[in-house]
């Protein structure tokens, strides 16, 4: 493995840690913001899986 893919594995791996982090308070999260606004329960969840793909897809691009 050469020092390119080292850092491709590492970034891949911290990105993932950190949104499964993320979602495995997101229920607790949209739950309680549910509470104030279903609309902004919705979006954040929205949020959520839009920034999952889209940082794969600006690493993909760089």
């Amino acid at each position: 493995m050469d020092e390119n893919s080292r850092k491709s594995v590492l970034g891949a791996a911290v990105v993932l840690g950190g949104f499964g982090s993320v979602a495995y308070f997101l229920p607790s999260i949209i739950l309680g913001l549910g509470d104030v606004s279903p609309f902004l329960g919705g979006a954040v969840a929205l949020i959520f899986v839009a920034a999952f793909f889209g940082i794969f897809w600006l690493r993909g691009r760089y």
